[in-house]
């Protein structure tokens, strides 16, 4: 990967000279893509438009390598349960992918069975749970005792629980979801994509949860930079409040990586090479495995010391 002329200019927007060595040695995990084939007998829930083409694992590394991404955790994109099976078959002997964060509903009578089925995979990585679907909604599971009981039970088993999509009602929930399960590892999936409210008391309010959530070890996924304009560039000014406002509240060892978006790597790059190598080694590869726990596959593939 080399060092482009819009490389530099994301990284003179957030008052820092990316250095090219240390720009192309850092790796990177991708914490966030689906896979999906609307052409399987029964269909697929995800993408939301018909007839789109399938993504298999098998297409992934096309996608992720020239950006430099050295491997890849599937997010569910399905409210079936047997599609984690599917999932799981499809990226078994796919070794850039090194998991998978699923989809068990556990407002489900039936939530511990599959759990027990699916969690002792070691590419069963967690599950995913919020608003995403309409049958599934934490804001209201979590005033269900039932509900909780097999979330302490997920607990257990050391998998991550990742929270999407962002709204501040879904962010509150969460907070008092930690409060009954304290042991609970959560990732706030998107984070970014919600904008920050424009009232001064909604403002505090909101980067107080927060704020809560990171004194109880909550990750924050900044997974792409969203544009107003479809058609525009993208403005590395633009998106640096809201970068500032995620990682004054997280750290550098609180906040993961996601996208395959060259313009946006390249912008996040920027940011987090101003704030030192170690924190964008942290931001795109380190801090993914205390978030997620995922094992090597690969040799590229780099593990802790």
């Amino acid at each position: 990967m080399h060092t482009t002329r819009r490389t530099l200019i994301a990284a003179a927007a957030v008052g820092t000279t990316l250095v090219r060595a240390q720009d192309d040695s850092i790796p990177i995990l991708d914490s966030h893509f689906h896979l999906y084939d609307q052409t399987r007998p029964q269909g697929a829930p995800y993408p939301f438009t018909p007839n789109q083409p399938p993504f298999l694992a098998r297409d992934y590394p096309a996608t992720a390598k020239p950006l430099g991404i050295v491997g890849g955790i599937e997010v569910e994109c399905s409210p079936w349960v047997e599609d984690n099976l599917w999932v799981l078959m499809q990226i078994q002997n796919e070794p850039m992918i090194v998991g998978t964060v699923g989809n068990i509903d556990p407002a489900h009578c039936d939530f511990q069975e599959f759990l027990e089925r699916y969690h002792r995979n070691k590419l069963f990585l967690g599950i995913r749970y919020g608003n995403v679907w309409k049958t599934q909604d934490l804001v209201t599971a979590i005033n269900k005792p039932e509900v909780i009981e097999n979330i302490k039970v997920f607990a257990q088993t050391g998998l991550t629980f990742e929270v999407a999509n962002p709204r501040v009602d879904l962010i509150e929930a969460t907070l008092r979801l930690s409060d009954k399960v304290p042991d609970l590892r959560i990732v706030l999936g998107h984070l970014q994509a919600l904008p920050l409210p424009t009232d001064p008391r909604g403002l505090k309010s909101y980067s107080n949860t927060l704020k809560e959530l990171r004194k109880r070890r909550a990750f924050a996924k900044v997974s792409g930079l969203l544009k107003a304009n479809p058609q525009a560039s993208f403005d590395p000014a633009v998106y640096k409040p809201m970068l500032d406002f995620i990682w004054d509240i997280f750290g550098d060892d609180y906040v993961v990586y996601s996208g395959r978006n060259r313009e946006a790597l390249e912008i996040l790059k920027g940011y987090t090479m101003a704030r030192g190598r170690s924190a964008a080694e942290k931001y795109f590869w380190k801090n993914s495995i205390a978030a997620f726990k995922w094992v090597r596959r690969t040799a590229n593939q780099l593990q802790l010391a």
